[in-house]
């Protein structure tokens, strides 16, 4: 008898050491958070601010900083670029390009975004700073900027390596940042397909393709990492950004994000899409449609002083003068007083631009807690915007709030 026990806690012992360290891996790997884009309440948290191995998710650095080259005129689209050995050779995932190939910018940005490719993402790193290690020196210090603590950098495409480790909470401001400072880039992201050479790619970021709202961000994943995932997703006018690291598999990471998408919207108080029957469009005859007016064309409808729309050709057509009904959020806070102090002291510090301002407290419920929101309102476009400029270092931020809300 005392012999088939001892059989027994053997086989045992032999069963958990097989099996436990990859579920403790698992567990170990997990983080996710869930953020309002709009007010960066957070509506979901799990080990946040525990390091993990970004993987693929490296690579939105990557195109910050190839976005911000481009904006400061140091980079072009249409550039060409030409792979050299270390970036030919660097290991799939990728393009599979080629020493003295030449691939545009333009070209290299989809790669990364959509395809993730290891390839382009080097090559684009070895264009902005000459290496690929002098190249991570740049990531690392942007990340510092972001407010990134807990992240470092030291490869342009997370292929592994021991020293690059980063968190739920920094994914998620870089993700804000891109949001915030390059919007007019961020379609790369949510761009479904990319052609190469003849073949069409198709974004390795399957919820752009399941679930409704969700319109961009990365995947990522290596065997330490596990299963990593950035999403964006928009709704009625609201905006949630979701991070999940150290999936078990792709599929389960997936529907872990669909429900996190999900319960966040929930949160919020959006409700969730659900799929509607076929329509069927009536055959009607072509209509008669009288010859418009030409109209000249504006390229841009209004300008940030709230009173000018500048044609192509130009000129400015003067609106009428927007009045006083501009606002600002200068912070986000669990109790009244405390967004009454805010106010306060900002009053007290002179602002030209908040004489006529009026201060006030918005209560409002997000993610089940009450909080308080601290403004002025009663102010012009250009008030406003003065303003924000003028605190725009300020911890609890500041945030131009149009009529329209």
């Amino acid at each position: 008898m005392r012999l088939i026990f001892s059989i027994f806690i053997l086989i045992l012992w032999g069963w958990l050491a097989f099996s436990g360290p990859a579920h403790a891996q698992d567990v170990k790997r997990y983080a996710s958070i869930v953020v309002d884009a709009d007010t960066l309440d957070i509506i979901h948290a799990r080990q946040i601010d525990e390091q993990r191995y970004p993987a693929s998710l490296t690579k939105v650095m990557t195109l910050y900083l190839t976005f911000d080259a481009i904006n400061r005129g140091e980079l072009r689209l249409q550039e060409r670029l030409v792979v050299s050995p270390i970036a030919a050779k660097t290991p799939p995932f990728g393009l599979g390009l080629t020493a003295g190939q030449s691939i545009t910018v333009n070209e290299a940005i989809q790669a990364v975004a959509v395809r993730s490719a290891n390839d382009a993402a080097v090559v684009l790193a070895e264009r902005l700073a000459g290496s690929e290690e002098m190249f991570a020196h740049q990531m690392n210090a942007k990340a510092a900027e972001l407010g990134m603590i807990s992240t470092t950098f030291k490869t342009a495409n997370g292929l592994p390596h021991p020293e690059q480790k980063t968190t739920a909470r920094d994914m998620a401001k870089l993700s804000l940042a891109v949001l915030q400072n390059h919007k007019r880039y961020y379609h790369y992201f949510g761009q479904k397909y990319f052609d190469w050479k003849g073949s069409t790619k198709k974004n390795t970021n399957g919820l752009l393709h399941w679930v409704s709202g969700v319109d961009g961000f990365k995947t990522g994943y290596t065997r330490a990492s596990g299963y990593n995932l950035i999403i964006s997703a928009r709704r009625d006018g609201r905006r949630i950004i979701a991070v999940v690291l150290g999936g078990a598999s792709g599929k389960s990471r997936n529907t872990h994000m669909k429900d996190l998408v999900e319960r966040g919207f929930r949160t919020l108080g959006v409700a969730e899409v659900t799929s509607l029957p076929p329509v069927t469009v009536a055959k009607v005859k072509k209509p008669i449609i009288p010859k418009a007016e030409v109209v000249p064309a504006a390229v841009r409808l209004r300008g940030s002083d709230g009173e000018t729309v500048t044609l192509v050709s130009g000129a400015d057509i003067k609106l009428p003068k927007a009045g006083p009904n501009w606002a600002v959020q200068v912070g986000t806070f669990s109790l009244a007083g405390q967004a009454r102090v805010h106010l306060e002291a900002l009053a007290r510090g002179q602002a030209p631009e908040l004489k006529d301002a009026k201060p006030l407290v918005a209560p409002v419920t997000s993610g089940g807690r009450d909080l308080f929101r601290a403004r002025f309102t009663g102010l012009t476009s250009g008030n406003a915007h003065a303003i924000c400029r003028k605190f725009k270092d300020m911890a609890t931020g500041c945030r131009v709030i149009s009529p329209s809300g």
